[in-house]
């Protein structure tokens, strides 16, 4: 992340639960058809692992039908690429920072790129998913009020409001930042669902305490020239920075203990 007067910085304790970036494309029906094995030899050596999901979509007309989610995971299971024949997508549940996971993305992407010859994208997305632990961060007497910012709390600002009595409150938002690129919000309390995918196994797990969310999506529509996509990551990168920050206090922020690189 970057501070306002420009220094680049890290937090120590990050509540980052996923981090996922999504770029979609016209259907390529090769994928779909034949096993992606060249593709695969590209990414073993980083992403060993492999998965064949078999899921059912919904087109833009409203029909279901059945698709191939090709899942190519790191040897911990932390990182998994998906490849499907309208999108390819990263995500990973150990984020350490924005140029660690622009580089994961970067040769499989122009693997992807070099084999399959999109036409263009039709939607390049990067989502930050957000659980923001008292607990874990030793901020078990705060308010939600003390660590998040008023935009983000809606009813739970007001001092009179017991939390303890809310069963269900968030603030929800669409918004365009500028011409071309948008943003979806959601933030408000909940309790955090993590799927641990393992050489043993996939398992899911649920937090017992109740977490601050801030799920923060990026995204740009429309054709999006394949040269000009480490660009809009770019700026969709600064724009997620730049929302998070506006959106936590100077006392969140401390507690998760920026360090500066």
């Amino acid at each position: 992340m970057q501070s306002a007067d420009g220094k680049r910085f890290v937090y120590e304790k990050t509540q980052l639960v996923e981090v996922m970036c999504q770029l979609r494309f016209p259907t390529i029906l090769s994928i779909e058809a034949q096993s992606p094995a060249q593709f695969q030899d590209t990414v073993r050596e980083v992403f060993p692992r492999y998965e064949c999901l078999n899921e059912q979509v919904q087109d833009k007309s409203g029909t279901k039908h059945n698709q191939k989610n090709h899942a190519f995971l790191t040897a911990d299971g932390a990182s998994r690429l998906n490849l499907t024949q309208n999108f390819i997508a990263l995500s990973t549940v150990r984020y350490t920072g924005w140029e660690d996971f622009a580089g994961l993305l970067d040769e499989p992407l122009g693997q992807f790129i070099r084999i399959y010859r999109p036409a263009f994208f039709e939607r390049i997305g990067l989502r930050y998913v957000n659980g923001i632990s008292r607990e874990k961060l030793e901020l078990e007497g705060c308010r939600w009020s003390d660590l998040i910012q008023p935009h983000c709390l809606g009813p739970l600002d007001c001092d009179d409001v017991d939390e303890k009595s809310v069963t269900r409150c968030s603030v929800d938002m669409e918004r365009r930042l500028d011409d071309k690129l948008q943003m979806r919000l959601h933030a408000g309390p909940g309790l955090i669902q993590r799927v641990l995918r393992t050489p043993e196994g996939v398992r899911t797990e649920q937090s017992k305490e109740l977490h601050f969310i801030l799920d923060l999506d990026f995204f740009v529509l429309g054709n999006q020239q394949l040269k000009s996509t480490s660009e809009t990551l770019e700026r969709l990168h600064t724009y997620a920075d730049k929302v998070f920050s506006d959106a936590i206090t100077d006392r969140l922020h401390d507690a998760m203990e920026p360090v500066y690189i």
